[in-house]
């Protein structure tokens, strides 16, 4: 039986899971008092201000304490978890200093493990570590993680082979582990599917949310409508408020808010916006997108007027490519982009994020459509990565959605030009000279007069305008 010391007890401290983010809200805890855990192991989700992370625990053990509720705002580098690990450290043993990053199956989180300290020739591989973002899989150059030391079981163990077997990433000798992140492999604990027996459409094999949800339903047959995603399996929880007198509700500024808050004020007063309007007959595309909805390669995909306006904004940088640029006030700097990373504003629970499609100008039509499909899904969820919010270079911001006509969209921070969609109506409109009812819509483009001038700016909202109001431009101007 093994006896718990002082030296068992490790605390889990909150990692910095966005890329330099100071500080993370407590949304729910998965664990209470008592209750064991296995290294990888999903135990809370937090947020911080860009998106919602779920963070496993990297050993194994049984909680002893948790240090805050549900709710709370913790700095990065605060224990948040007391954990009573399996097996007393040796004697004489150091264990890791707290809040070091280590390496659990797919994440690298913040905090203690018991190890002895490496020999000689580990060490060069220690050092080429490099700090991953927490739930979203580890870097290409990480190492396999150095077994933990624990009292020997009173059975007899058969040997460990020298090596794990190729493809096996947890170092388990010749069992092979499907490739998940956990955000996934709980998903599928929850469903009750085991990821042995999923077929993986990720890159380099892993198991998605998407894979997981579609071993427990078949697909649906040709034609017949998507079925709903599966809910999040924990729902964000309200607000915490306070109420003065009955006459007024108070809600404290975090998360999301608080960063859009700040990052559209420091837009608004850094960069000098210009915005422009036209409004176009957009009847053609309409005509397009029902035709496209009924193409055999687009079967499953999201197919909608916004496919289109993205990929007649793709174009138009494609013609005007000084547009896809950016302004470096330290460097006294335009940094032109020779990609395109595409921007969609999405409303959510949480506030307002904009995630964007990584090199959306090399995509086909197909996969384009499953991009925005993929991005739309995952916001709704509330499950946005960090990562997946960085590095945009031109955004799109969809205001149709609510009935509105046209805005004057804030340029995302970083960015030199966003271009906002209205709601596409039924209208009067002069076509080949007579009065008809035709589909129109208007166009705003706000761009950074620091960069980008009236012309440049007039020439990509002409563009888009044209390849909607003509969508066979697609073909003659790609």
């Amino acid at each position: 039986m093994t006896t718990m010391t002082e030296a068992s007890v490790r605390e889990f401290k909150m990692p910095d899971v966005g890329e330099g983010l100071t500080e993370a809200e407590i949304l729910k805890w998965y664990v209470q008092v008592g209750d064991s855990v296995t290294d990888g192991q999903v135990v809370c989700e937090v947020e911080t201000a860009k998106a919602a992370v779920e963070l496993p625990i990297p050993y194994d053990g049984v909680v002893r304490e948790l240090h805050f509720p549900e709710g709370t705002t913790v700095d990065v580098g605060t224990p948040i978890i007391a954990v009573d690990v399996i097996g007393a450290a040796p004697a004489g043993e150091t264990p890791a200093t707290a809040g070091t990053a280590t390496t659990a199956g797919t994440a690298t989180t913040a905090g203690t493990a018991v190890a002895p300290e490496p020999a000689a020739e580990e060490k060069p591989a220690q050092e080429g570590r490099k700090p991953v973002l927490v739930g979203y899989g580890v870097a290409e150059t990480s190492t396999k993680r150095r077994p933990r030391k624990t009292v020997p079981a009173p059975v007899e163990q058969p040997p460990r082979p020298v090596a794990p077997a190729e493809g096996d990433l947890n170092g388990r000798g010749g069992q092979v582990r499907p490739l998940a992140k956990p955000p996934v492999r709980k998903l599928a604990k929850d469903l009750g599917v085991d990821l042995a027996t999923v077929t993986p459409s990720g890159p380099d094999g892993i198991i998605t949310r998407e894979d997981v949800h579609a071993a427990v339903a078949p697909p649906p047959a040709p034609g017949a409508p998507a079925a709903p995603e599966a809910p999040a399996a924990v729902a964000a929880p309200a607000p915490t408020v306070t109420y003065d007198g009955g006459r007024e509700t108070r809600v404290p500024v975090k998360g999301v808010r608080k960063a859009t808050a700040q990052a559209v004020a420091g837009s608004a007063f850094t960069a000098p916006h210009v915005t422009e309007f036209v409004t176009v007959d957009v009847t053609r595309t309409m005509r397009l997108v029902e035709e496209l909805k009924q193409d055999k390669d687009l079967q499953g995909l999201r197919v909608n007027p916004l496919l289109l306006i993205a990929k007649a904004l793709l174009v138009a940088v494609k013609r005007n490519p000084d547009i896809n640029a950016s302004w470096d006030e330290a460097n006294q700097e335009i940094v032109r982009k020779h990609y395109v990373n595409l921007g969609i504003a999405a409303a959510t629970p949480r506030g307002l994020i904009v995630p964007n499609i990584k090199d959306a100008h090399e995509k086909t039509l197909p996969q384009l459509a499953q991009a925005l499909g993929e991005l739309v899904a995952t916001a709704r969820e509330g499950r946005t990565s960090p990562a997946a919010m960085q590095g945009g270079t031109i955004t799109i911001t969809n205001v149709g959605v609510f009935g509105v006509d046209t805005g004057t969209p804030i340029l995302n921070p970083g960015e030199s030009a966003i271009l906002a969609v209205g709601a596409i109506k039924l209208q009067p409109w002069v076509h080949k000279g007579k009065v008809k009812p035709r589909q129109v819509t208007t166009l705003a483009l706000s761009f950074d007069h620091r960069l980008v001038d009236g012309e440049l700016g007039s020439k990509v909202l002409a563009d888009v305008a044209a390849v909607l109001e003509r969508p066979k431009r697609l073909i003659t101007w790609a």
